[in-house]
């Protein structure tokens, strides 16, 4: 299926700090511009969630982490090399992103997208995009797009119309914490 036009739509949202419903390489996500403090509380405020609570910013691949966060080792690359399955690490010393995506102790949480649609808009989009379930807090994340919230749908800026028919089962991705090379400890399996 071609999604360029979803890609087009998508950028137009995203420079003007909107929020986008679309379908990642987990589940149905909402996004907006990973940089724009704005557009991050706009994401807040319709999944009625505190800001305390983290959200995942996506790039497109390994060589932007470092712009976004202390360096990873080389054993994270190595981890993230031979990963199959989506992969969210949780990295130290957060920058460059909007303030109300980083934790209070600093972190922020990444994940590489293996997903040809994401990694295209991020790639347009030149910048990363936030990546949280597409629901409201404590209601279960959407795993196709017939299962989402009829208040989400109605509170974004653009719903992507790719893999709207897919109803193959995902689960959020696996969520690792980098303290250090010696100790990565598991926060989501």
């Amino acid at each position: 299926m071609n999604f360029d036009n979803d890609i087009k739509n998508c950028l137009k949202v995203l420079k003007t700090g909107g929020i986008i419903l679309y379908p990642t390489d987990t589940i149905w996500g909402l996004g907006c511009d990973g940089t724009n403090k704005s557009a991050v509380s706009k994401i807040y405020a319709l999944k009625q969630r505190a800001e305390n609570k983290s959200m995942i910013l996506l790039l497109a691949n390994n060589a932007e982490i470092a712009n976004y966060c202390k360096t990873p080792s080389a054993a994270i690359q190595n981890l993230l090399n031979k990963e199959e399955n989506p992969l969210t690490i949780v990295y130290p010393n957060a920058k460059n992103i909007a303030e109300n995506l980083i934790s209070e102790d600093g972190t922020v949480a990444i994940r590489i997208v293996k997903d040809i649609f994401c990694e295209g808009v991020i790639n347009a989009f030149g910048k990363p995009i936030v990546s949280t379930s597409a629901n409201i807090a404590g209601e279960t994340s959407p795993t196709s797009y017939t299962s989402l919230n009829a208040i989400i749908k109605n509170g974004v800026d653009y719903i992507v119309q790719y893999r709207r028919d897919d109803d193959n089962f995902k689960k959020p991705s696996k969520i690792l914490l980098w303290k250090n090379d010696e100790e990565i400890l598991v926060i989501r399996e």
